[in-house]
């Protein structure tokens, strides 16, 4: 029974890993929005060059989850 309840133990220890993983994502990529967004508004040429490379980024995110997905 102890390495059953090490495995669920591991297994807890993981998941809380992955959330905490994903949570810094989230908060990183708000952060870098948000500084996107100052840019653009501080400096209105940069709208279009900035603008391009959103979609760039966005085809490139999709692309590799539906690669990560398979």
């Amino acid at each position: 029974m102890p390495v059953r309840h090490a495995l669920t133990l591991w297994g807890t220890l993981m998941s809380t890993l992955v959330l905490l993983v994903v949570l810094l994502l989230v908060l990183v990529v708000l952060l870098v929005g948000a500084g996107i967004a100052y840019l653009v508004h501080r400096h209105p040429p940069l709208g279009v060059p900035v603008t391009a490379a959103a979609a760039v980024l966005t085809v490139l995110v999709a692309v590799v989850a539906l690669i990560a997905t398979r």
